[in-house]
């Protein structure tokens, strides 16, 4: 290669770097103007809303989120809803958390006979859509008398993010350099003391990550949800519905609820983001 032709690829690879951070931002900023957008109308008046050609007058303030905060007596509130989603999360994320630690270093560390025999057995449980699955969820929680309770939700959502938690620890885990855990037994460390002071602090940006999408999966939640409970336990997702009446849909009052149920989760994953980065990237580059 001739000393002139360097600096033509160097700009080359320069110009193809410009492109390709244009493009990223160009995709981000695509995805996230349905949110801003959202944001914004939930500042305006119900006129300015549905209005045919879009604008920016925020001339309604808070209005908005303290119309959808107050509700009539006997319906659904938002304090309600959103004490039954925190509560139904986080102890099925705890709960899912639990069970797939040891499961995940079952499978990495000290693997059973046939791991990839149970690896696919985990991962089968999600090839049934959620649909042809409610009928008989349906019967056996009519059956034991746990329709509209917040422990239906939190068995059907530990068993629906069970699984994705297995195989997701079960890749950071296999990550962990098996030197460290021969090192910490041979200088008599037990199980649970390599568990919590070697193994656990290695793969703690993993589990923090999949922590998150279960807490994102579980809060997002709506089929099951609307189909499992009526009024006693019904979520943020449900009261977000509640939003449109047979009168029409108030864009304005949908938007500021949909922003009021969208911050949990935009503050998990902002205090999260570092976690969640380096998480998700283990095992990425060798």
């Amino acid at each position: 290669m001739s000393e002139g032709s360097k600096p033509v690829i160097v700009g080359q690879r320069r110009w193809m770097a410009n492109v390709a951070n244009v493009a990223a931002w160009a995709a981000g900023l695509l995805f996230f103007f349905p949110v801003f957008w959202m944001v914004i109308t939930s500042f305006k008046t119900e006129q300015n809303a549905q209005t045919e050609i879009p604008n920016l007058h925020l001339n309604a303030g808070l209005e908005r989120f303290r119309d959808v905060t107050k509700s009539a007596p006997g319906t659904l509130t938002f304090v309600k809803a959103f004490g039954t989603s925190a509560t139904v999360v986080l102890v099925s994320t705890l709960i899912v958390l639990i069970l797939a630690v040891p499961a995940a270093y079952a499978l990495a560390i000290r693997q059973v006979t046939k791991w990839r025999d149970v690896l696919l057995f985990f991962i089968s449980t999600k090839f049934l859509p959620i649909a042809a699955a409610i009928l008989p969820l349906y019967t056996i929680s009519q059956k034991l008398h746990l329709l509209d309770t917040k422990a239906v939700l939190i068995i059907v959502y530990v068993s629906m993010n069970l699984p994705l938690a297995v195989w997701m620890l079960r890749s950071f885990f296999a990550e962990v350099p098996r030197d460290l855990l021969e090192a910490a037994e041979i200088d008599g460390a037990g199980f649970f003391s390599r568990l919590r002071n070697v193994l656990l602090p290695i793969v703690a940006p993993g589990i923090s990550a999949t922590a998150l999408l279960c807490f994102i999966f579980a809060w997002n939640e709506f089929f099951l949800a609307v189909n499992l409970t009526s009024f006693k336990s019904q979520t943020i997702p449900i009261w977000v519905t509640t939003m449109i009446s047979t009168r029409g849909q108030f864009l304005a009052k949908l938007s500021a609820a949909s922003t009021l149920a969208c911050i949990p989760v935009v503050l998990a994953g902002w205090v999260a983001q570092k976690r969640l980065v380096r998480g998700l990237t283990m095992g990425a580059v060798k």
